[in-house]
């Protein structure tokens, strides 16, 4: 049996990292979070990018644009989609979590859904490094799980 695990190092991955400005006080947090997580495990600030870019509705051409430059390892998608009292929250959400799905279809290459989506700024606060963590860090941590895999893999036939 052979069994592929992916393994939490860091060291020599580049990444880039997209951060919408829509709900930034929330999106910050979770930039804060991707980065320090990418260093704890081994990786350089020098080898992350960070692209702002306006709202969650734009990350899918966005990552699609990085993840097929081959000047990255993996893209992590970040965002903040607090619902409101219209429908736009359902579309942003699904158009969001489709264009990162189609980029990483494309381009091959691992591209992380980091976006919280969340019926309140209280939800959303806690998800950003309170009571629930932070999920910046464990979109990044995901990342490199994910690089590592991938890298695995192209030593084998599949």
């Amino acid at each position: 049996m052979h069994v592929i695990d992916g393994l939490l190092a860091a060291a020599g991955m580049r990444i880039a990292v997209v951060a919408p400005r829509f709900n930034s006080f929330v999106v910050e947090q979770l930039l804060s979070g991707a980065i320090d997580a990418f260093v704890r495990h081994g990786g350089s600030k020098n080898d992350i990018t960070v692209v702002h870019i306006p709202g969650s509705f734009e990350l899918g051409v966005t990552c699609k644009k990085l993840a097929e430059s081959n000047k990255f390892d993996a893209v992590v998608a970040l965002g903040a989609v607090i619902r409101g009292a219209t429908s736009h929250y359902d579309l942003v959400c699904s158009q969001a979590a489709s264009g990162v799905a189609q980029a990483a279809l494309s381009s091959g290459i691992p591209v992380i859904f980091g976006v919280i989506t969340t019926d309140s700024i209280e939800q959303a606060v806690e998800r950003a490094g309170t009571k629930a963590g932070n999920k910046g860090a464990d979109a990044v941590v995901a990342a490199i799980e994910m690089v590592s895999v991938m890298r695995q893999l192209e030593k084998i036939a599949v």
